[in-house]
């Protein structure tokens, strides 16, 4: 169940990462709510996740899967760079957070 959490956890990290853009400096009422609301979450998510997995496992896993979704929504949604170097580098970071998940440790 921890992992389960860890995994929400993240996706909502992914919301208030792409709700920052569109809150426009915090100056757009709605998206601005909807990412205060995205953190709150994430971190409450990521608190209980806590409960049953160490605290460097879950923070690596918690920040890797906020940096791959919004890499990967940023090329989708705002045309970001999606060169094969750069998703190379977003491969190393699924190999990290699977190895961390997969390995004993």
């Amino acid at each position: 169940m921890s992992w389960f959490l860890l995994l929400l956890a993240g996706l909502f990290e992914i919301g208030w990462a792409i709700g920052l853009k569109q809150a426009h400096g915090f100056t757009r009422l709605w998206p601005t709510l909807g990412t205060i609301a995205c953190m709150a979450i994430s971190l409450a998510l990521l608190g209980l996740a806590l409960r049953g997995l160490p605290p460097g496992t879950a923070y690596a896993v918690w920040t890797g899967i906020g940096t791959v979704g919004t890499v990967i929504l940023g090329m989708v949604l705002f045309g970001d760079a999606a060169g094969p170097a750069r998703l190379a580098c977003i491969g190393l970071i699924v190999a990290g957070i699977a190895g961390l998940k997969l390995l004993p440790g």
